[in-house]
């Protein structure tokens, strides 16, 4: 088997080692990849979309597995062209992965269905933003495009408030696009994870993810400084709610609008006393989700995506481990305002108890690892419970080291 994964994170290295560990041992290649990835799997000589689309036709691959999110909606989008030319792609069309590339989008579409979410109003301009803010804060502000994890903000009064209109509808710092001024939910997070193949579906492991920078969810949000996962994270009744007014709706209203959904779909929740409500749909997995989970897949997921992108959904071929995982997330200096690259890294191979994901790494001329990015690796760690995860997790990071090292100490720790 053949399989190509599209992306270049750590949420791509993750799912990387996990199809190489399949029973079957696919044959991996990777676009664009990364040094890291590259020790798993091939790299693809191709420039765009159309010569990806080219070279797997070429050397008749068996799957693309969409990893990164802006391929999806990129030019005609990878799950069409994938559909054109006959590969099965795990990971849906354009026009459904509008879910997550537009806020607006996925808002009309959580109202259309009656799945329960906050109530926004749609912006265009900074004056129409402060009419609809109205004084009221906090307020939860969304750039209704792709914005790498950045397009959201949470906005405790007027001042933070401007600064981000400003951003996003003055300096257009993400490009052109509208704005979302939507409720303030109250409450813990959770991400729930679907594997989707048109009118069935899968859950995976729940998780949570850290966004803010310090130790007590203090400082700027960041893309994840750290995640839990575990089937013990939410109750089986709370599951099941989730189930029935979240994830069915959800599943059945891609039906209904005709849009062809294969895949992993991302149910950003919050969990408010009036009951689980949507954040957000990411329609691929988490960062750095995604690397706390995947640890905790067990059995034939390379067989698994294949077969759904095929239109089979066969749960018997994967499980779930029933303990922790704790992903703890090392940044680089000046992250998340900026970030340091060219920094060496120290120690990874110290690191015996716990898995290395590399998300913002490159190797020098030396064959020195060096920062390249803002979020540099993910250390994971399994156990039995919580407690225990979390504290080897901690203890394998402290081996690794780089100038500027930025670590969350209460990541598994805290909200529990």
């Amino acid at each position: 088997m053949k399989i190509l994964v599209v992306g270049k994170g750590g949420r791509e290295h993750a799912l990387v080692r996990a199809l190489a560990e399949s029973p079957n041992q696919p044959q991996l290649y990777c676009y664009p990849g990364s040094d890291a990835i590259f020790s798993l799997a091939q790299p693809v000589p191709a420039t765009s979309l159309d010569e990806l689309i080219d070279w797997m036709t070429a050397e008749k691959i068996d799957l693309c597995v969409a990893g990164e999110e802006s391929y999806l909606v990129k030019d005609e989008g990878l799950a069409n062209l994938c559909e054109k030319a006959g590969i099965p792609c795990w990971g849906p069309h354009k026009q459904s992965a509008q879910l997550e590339a537009s806020k607006e989008f996925s808002k009309a579409f959580l109202l259309r269905h009656h799945i329960p979410t906050a109530m926004a109003t749609v912006v265009d301009t900074h004056e129409q933003a402060v009419a609809a803010i109205a004084g009221k804060y906090p307020t939860v502000l969304k750039f209704d495009g792709l914005a790498a994890g950045k397009g959201v903000a949470v906005c405790a009064d007027a001042a933070s408030a401007d600064a981000f209109l400003q951003e996003v509808l003055v300096q257009k710092r993400f490009g052109p696009g509208r704005l979302l001024v939507e409720d303030c939910l109250i409450g813990p997070e959770v991400s729930i994870f679907a594997a989707i193949v048109d009118d069935e579906y899968l859950i995976f492991t729940p998780a949570r993810d850290y966004k803010r920078a310090l130790d007590a969810d203090q400082g700027p949000n960041t893309g994840g400084m750290g995640a839990v996962a575990s089937r013990q994270l939410i109750d089986a009744d709370l599951l099941a709610t989730i189930q029935q007014q979240i994830i069915e709706p959800t599943v059945r209203g891609l039906r209904q609008e005709n849009l062809p959904y294969r895949g992993f779909l991302y149910f950003g929740l919050m969990i408010t006393p009036d009951g689980p409500k949507v954040i957000e749909y990411n329609c691929r997995f988490g960062d750095p989700e995604c690397q706390a989970v995947m640890p905790l897949v067990k059995g034939d997921l390379a067989q698994f995506c294949l077969d759904g992108a095929r239109g089979q959904l066969r749960p018997e071929l994967i499980d779930f481990s029933p303990g922790w995982s704790v992903a703890v997330i090392l940044s680089s200096a000046g992250y998340p305002e900026t970030s340091r690259n060219g920094d060496p890294i120290s120690g990874l191979e110290t690191v015996t108890h716990a898995r290395v994901y590399h998300a913002g790494t490159k190797l020098d001329a030396q064959g020195t690892w060096t920062t390249h990015g803002g979020r540099v690796l993910a250390i994971v760690a399994t156990a039995d419970d919580r407690a225990s995860a979390a504290a080897l997790a901690h203890q394998e990071a402290a081996k690794v080291q780089f100038p500027g090292s930025q670590r969350r100490s209460d990541i598994g720790i805290m909200h529990f």
